[in-house]
């Protein structure tokens, strides 16, 4: 039996490394992310989302990627000063990965198998994907980047 998400590693916006099994027995909400897109301020419902939901069980966690148009140019330093300054981001934010192509984060080579986009396409789109594991780790739902955050806290609540 493989330790499905649990068995990844993944580097934090400091550097740390840590184990996605610190968050089981919580519902996680995996996102791409990136700072100069149209869709960056999502970060604020997002951080909703979080704060709503976070004595319950649920943590955000954000991966910036510059794949998508280059709207994630900066260090990880500029990247967690931003979120935090613009939005107030508190929830945990990751080092920068990519998500499509060869050199894609095995986090997000996993996700995307374990959730296919439209007509079966595992290939991400833009930024702000999201991808929502229950308490058990297993991948439930991949949501497109127009999907507002707001629109999830049904899909949340039926998993809290």
């Amino acid at each position: 039996m493989s330790a499905g998400i649990y068995g990844f590693k993944v580097q934090t916006i400091t550097g740390e490394k840590i184990a996605l099994d610190s968050y089981k027995n919580q519902v996680m909400l995996i996102v791409n992310t990136a700072s100069k897109c149209g869709l960056t301020p999502q970060y604020e419902g997002l951080e909703e989302l979080y704060a709503n939901y976070k004595d319950q069980g649920l943590v955000v966690l954000g991966f910036p990627c510059n794949q998508f148009g280059g709207q994630e140019p900066g260090s990880e330093s500029d990247i967690e000063s931003f979120c935090q300054l613009n939005y107030g981001v508190s929830f945990p934010m990751f080092a920068k990965i990519d998500v499509n192509g060869d050199d894609a984060d095995p986090l997000f080579k996993y996700l995307k198998k374990s959730q296919k986009g439209l007509l079966g396409s595992e290939k991400i789109k833009w930024n702000f994907t999201k991808f929502l594991v229950n308490r058990e780790g297993d991948v439930i739902a991949r949501f497109a980047p127009t999907v507002k955050p707001k629109d999830l806290e049904k899909d949340i609540e039926g998993l809290l």
